[in-house]
């Protein structure tokens, strides 16, 4: 039987996946008779996607940035960028309810593939353009992976935000990531997962795990400077044991995680860069004290992919998007080239 000690570390992780991209919704009235609020575009296959528009108008923009949401988030996470900036740079920002999630419809087939074309065919619908930027934050990464595989003539560049690590992933060593302890709970949680979806149900719901509350302040799942972030924001809404309960919330984390760490289909340490060579076009920001993705994994990743620039901030944890000034330096080091030297990492530990 698993251990109680594994269940509650797996809430934690799957707590610091989710409140990475959280915030409040914005204000604004429920719409009658379950009718979505939202704007929602309709698939090839059917199915809707909701969205939300942000910055300057797509007709006036000179950058298109489609933002996607990381695990048990939505359209409404907050991206602290300044408006000034915003004017300033003729950004437009697209965020949209990734499948399944807010008032998107679910897709039972969720695939690497799907998560690319889904953003291709949103950006299509609304007319932003032949080329524009993808913004992934924490396991929203995987979507911008994806994008970098199969939609490279697409994109104008990428930044991916604390992103998850699949330890699946053949180009890693046995030596980095032996004994990483999320490594062994990850496989067992994909075990559970793809095996006895029930039992997984019903354990995440029992009532002897611990509250949300006590989750946050525990510096296993979180640094100093996340915890000071939890004050100042919510908690983990969507993974509460009512919120689990319901089959649909459920199925759609389930399915979220099992594409994140399943077997994926390409290999990221082996794609070629699509951007033009005299310029970087792709870069990653992690924090260095980052408790669910180990800042030396994030390094070799970087290391075999010299084309993505590394940015890392010294004392953050895994919530770094809610970190003051870290929106503004991402947007200017990805439209503009201009690197932040306060984000430099420390070159003794880089691992290649």
């Amino acid at each position: 039987m698993v251990s109680r000690a594994a269940i509650v570390l797996l809430i934690g992780l799957l707590g610091m996946f989710y409140q990475a991209t959280q915030l409040p919704p914005p204000n604004r009235p429920d719409s009658p008779n379950g009718v979505p609020a939202s704007p929602r575009v309709r698939l090839s296959d059917g199915r809707y996607l909701a969205y939300r528009e942000k910055g300057v108008p797509k007709d006036q923009a000179k950058h298109s940035i489609i933002i996607v949401h990381g695990f048990g988030s939505s359209k409404d996470m907050n991206f602290l960028a300044p408006q000034e900036l915003i004017d300033e740079l003729g950004i437009y920002i697209l965020q949209y309810d990734r499948a399944g999630y807010g008032e998107s419809d679910p897709n039972p087939k969720r695939s690497l593939k799907s998560e690319a074309l889904d953003i291709e065919e949103l950006a299509d619908q609304l007319q932003i353009g032949s080329k524009f930027y993808v913004i992934g934050v924490s396991m929203g990464s995987y979507a911008t992976w994806s994008c970098l595989n199969y939609l490279p003539n697409r994109l104008a560049g990428v930044a991916m935000i604390a992103p998850v690590i699949n330890y699946q992933w053949p180009s890693f060593p046995e030596r980095l990531i032996k004994e990483d302890y999320r490594r062994k709970l990850i496989k067992w949680t994909m075990s559970l997962a793809n095996y006895f979806p029930k039992l997984l149900h019903w354990w995440v719901t029992q009532k002897w795990l611990p509250s949300n509350s006590v989750i946050e302040k525990n510096p296993a799942f979180f640094n100093k400077r996340d915890i000071d972030i939890l004050e100042t924001i919510p908690g983990f809404p969507m993974l509460t044991k009512d919120k689990l309960r319901e089959q649909v919330v459920f199925d759609t984390l389930r399915g979220d995680w099992m594409v994140a760490f399943g077997n994926w289909e390409f290999d990221p340490l082996k794609l070629s860069n699509p951007f033009p060579p005299n310029r970087t076009s792709a870069h990653i920001w992690q924090g260095y004290e980052d408790k669910v993705v180990p800042s030396q994994i994030q390094r070799f990743v970087t290391g075999k992919l010299p084309w993505i620039q590394y940015h890392e901030v010294p004392d953050g944890g895994h919530l770094i998007v809610h970190y003051s000034g870290l929106c503004e330096a991402i947007l200017k080091a990805l439209l503009l080239g201009e690197e932040n030297l306060s984000y430099r990492p420390r070159p003794e530990v880089f691992v290649s």
